[in-house]
């Protein structure tokens, strides 16, 4: 039955985000925002929305290692299992802003979490205004950045959706906060439910199956991309996207909930995993072939992600 309520949660957080992403999009469209301002911030927010309903829920429900879990787990699978596997599959450049701005962020965002929990054990709602501020800046200076071309950015926005109805914007919207609703409801209680079945801590089940969970949309669009030699999922998209895990996910549910360290794993374990896979990038950009992260490179990535989570579950 566990087993079940989490599958159901992940199905209705995929579809609820679809939507979201979907009403978000071709309601910003009807406003006539540029699809360069859509793809940098609407949709941005919107596909981090399943891991920030899941982060509140279990915030929410006293279950702070599913929070911090989720996105840690997140962060970690969006360079070892997505970044790895697509590179196994078909290499991938490396953005030229990469060491100038993302990677840097990335790190700097990493430190703070790290930080912040080692001090005090939580992510207070000051600490959580801090992360939402950095956030804010780093959009800003992106905004800035693309409309002087200085960085490219993804065409992420269907053009299509711009004739989409009022009624049927309207209609996507319901669809996706119910999806994402009962979707994080249903994978919270279901994670807990097979913690305790198995007799794991509820930290593991969130690092390991929730982030794959999570990371399944993600993980088969840069696959199908890079089989059909086309360009998938960047780089640049992926440590955005580790970005926006820390910065808006933790920072807004902090804000409205703070975070609590309840497993001392997540700090001496978890967290370094995590900064060890940013910080590993950097060498690996320098390595032959330089500024690409080729076959062999993904392969490093992909062995490294299965230690993590042996070790995971052994521990």
């Amino acid at each position: 039955m566990d087993i079940f309520l989490l599958i159901i949660g992940l199905t209705f957080l995929v579809v609820g985000g679809e939507f979201l992403v979907r009403s978000s999009v071709a309601l910003s469209l009807k406003f006539n925002i540029s699809k360069m301002i859509i793809g940098l911030t609407v949709v941005s927010f919107a596909t981090s929305a399943p891991e920030l309903l899941v982060s509140l829920q279990a915030a929410l429900s006293g279950y702070s290692d599913i929070s911090l879990g989720n996105v840690i787990g997140s962060n970690i699978a969006n360079i070892g299992l997505v970044l790895g596997l697509t590179a196994i599959i078909s290499s991938m450049d490396i953005d030229k802003d990469f060491l100038k701005m993302n990677w840097p962020v990335m790190m700097v965002l990493s430190g703070l979490l790290y930080v912040f929990l080692y001090t005090e054990n939580e992510i207070s709602r000051i600490e959580g205004i801090a992360l939402i501020i950095f956030m804010v800046i780093f959009i800003l200076v992106l905004i800035r950045k693309a409309m002087k071309g200085e960085v490219e950015v993804a065409d992420e926005v269907d053009e299509n959706l711009t004739q989409t109805s009022g009624f049927k914007i309207i209609i996507w919207f319901i669809i996706g906060g119910i999806g994402l609703y009962f979707g994080s409801e249903f994978l919270v209680l279901g994670a807990v439910g097979i913690a305790e079945s198995f007799e794991v801590s509820e930290r593991v089940i969130s690092v390991t199956m929730i982030a794959i969970g999570t990371s399944v949309p993600e993980l088969a669009a840069s696959v199908i991309a890079a089989l059909k030699k086309e360009n998938g999922i960047s780089l640049g998209n992926l440590i955005g996207s580790n970005i926006f895990n820390i910065g808006s996910v933790i920072g807004i549910t902090a804000l409205i909930q703070p975070i609590f360290l309840q497993s001392k794993e997540v700090l001496s374990v978890d967290i370094l995993w995590m900064i060890g896979f940013a910080l590993i990038l950097l060498p690996l950009v320098f390595l032959p072939k330089k500024n690409v992260i080729s076959r062999y490179k993904g392969v490093l990535l992909f062995l490294a992600y299965l230690v993590f989570i042996f070790l995971a579950f052994r521990g």
